[in-house]
């Protein structure tokens, strides 16, 4: 009778290790430094109706306009990344020079800003590594 409740603990204490086994991964901390507007594609809107597809009097005039996004550079104390919203239709703007927590996920980068528990979803585009960022006189100061 001992044995199959010593099995029953056993069993329940790997199971449970197993569910809780995964540790949420931390959060890093970074500085937000400056949000730029690029160039992210283009729009295009055509001047055709209904009745002019129908008819075939419509004129075929489609105007295309340039898309911008914001792009915020989120500076760690080893790498600065460059970052779009995923959300393109409605980005949160953010506040610019205050800190920041974040985590990365598969593919996405997942953010908090400090006075807010609301995360946000991220677009990693590109990563620096800070010391080639260095400015030419601190590199020359250094020689």
């Amino acid at each position: 009778m001992n044995s199959k409740w010593l099995l029953c603990v056993l069993l329940g204490v790997s199971v449970s290790s197993l569910a809780y086994g995964k540790d949420p991964v931390p959060y890093q901390s970074g500085k937000l430094l400056q949000m730029n507007s690029v160039h992210c594609g283009t729009a295009q809107k055509s001047d055709t109706s209904a009745l002019g597809e129908i008819i075939g009097t419509d004129n075929r005039n489609t105007k295309t306009q340039d898309v911008l996004c914001e792009e915020y550079i989120l500076q760690t104390d080893s790498v600065d990344y460059h970052i779009r919203p995923r959300d393109e239709k409605h980005p949160d703007i953010l506040p610019i020079g205050t800190l920041a927590q974040f985590r990365i996920e598969k593919d996405k980068l997942i953010m908090r800003t400090e006075g807010t528990d609301k995360e946000r979803q991220y677009i990693v585009v590109s990563i620096m590594p800070r010391s080639a960022n260095a400015s030419p006189d601190s590199a020359q100061a250094s020689k």
